[in-house]
């Protein structure tokens, strides 16, 4: 493997370990970067970036007009599978191989979309590596608060409830989580779009509900759910739900 051949350079020195960064990069606006995360990708040996088997990811595609070093890139070359396991396997193969530079004392920054320890790929690889490497977190704008921002809702006030819900979800699960909660983001829409116009139209809150998709990106767009056409919803897309619309903006 071409990367392996690269990273054996720093097994030729041992010095002390390394440092492993799981840096959050933000939703797609590469001004939305913290301070810390600008730095530290700029002082890694190595940058790490989740990718899908062909081209590069969307992480990668943030930070780059922010790069000013020359670190080793190392795309995670995840595969599309429903099965976990071939994701495991690959991230078995990539832990693997980031050890080879932190024993040497190098130090990685593994960057993902959004924040790492929300639903970021890096928790993958921080369990792996955890228990052996220095390890810092970098916290990122998360998809729920920069789609809040872009559609100018509020996601929740005072002592409202906010669930986080995965668009898979099978429908009755996803009804009663709905039933239960004063707001919700339902992320990962794409295909299961369907679904979820008709959980939303059976518990009448279609009116409650927001559609936006690649938000703070420059294909970001805000789209009307009754306009929405199922078969061309991406992935990047989330519906926020705020029952009770009114209650932040009057403070009761």
């Amino acid at each position: 493997m071409e990367l392996e051949e690269e990273f054996f350079k720093y097994s030729v020195v041992k010095n002390k370990s390394g440092t492993l960064y799981g840096i959050g990069v933000g939703p797609g606006d590469p001004e939305l970067l913290t301070l810390k995360a600008h730095r530290l990708i700029n002082e890694c040996d190595v940058l790490a970036y989740p990718a899908p088997e062909v081209g590069d990811g969307l992480a990668l595609q943030i930070v780059s007009p922010l790069l000013t070093n020359d670190p080793d890139l190392f795309p995670l070359r995840l595969p599309i599978a429903v099965s976990p396991f071939p994701a495991q396997q690959a991230y078995d193969q990539a832990a693997k191989i980031l050890e080879i530079p932190l024993e040497s004392g190098k130090s990685v920054a593994v960057i993902c979309e959004g924040d790492p320890f929300f639903y970021g790929s890096f928790m993958y690889l921080f369990e792996r590596l955890a228990t052996s490497f220095k390890t810092e977190i970098v916290p990122g704008v998360s998809s729920p608060m920069a789609c809040a921002a872009v559609l100018k809702t509020p996601l929740v006030s005072r002592n409202e409830i906010l669930t986080i819900l995965p668009g898979p979800l099978e429908e009755k699960e996803l009804e009663q989580r709905l039933l239960d909660t004063d707001s919700a983001a339902i992320m990962k829409v794409g295909r299961h779009l369907p679904k979820i116009r008709r959980v939303l139209r059976h518990l009448r809150l279609e009116h409650c509900a927001q559609y936006v998709e690649h938000a703070t990106m420059h294909n970001q767009q805000i789209i009307p759910i009754e306009n929405l056409e199922a078969q061309k919803v991406p992935y990047f897309s989330m519906i926020l739900v705020h029952k009770n619309t009114g209650s932040s903006s009057n403070g009761v």
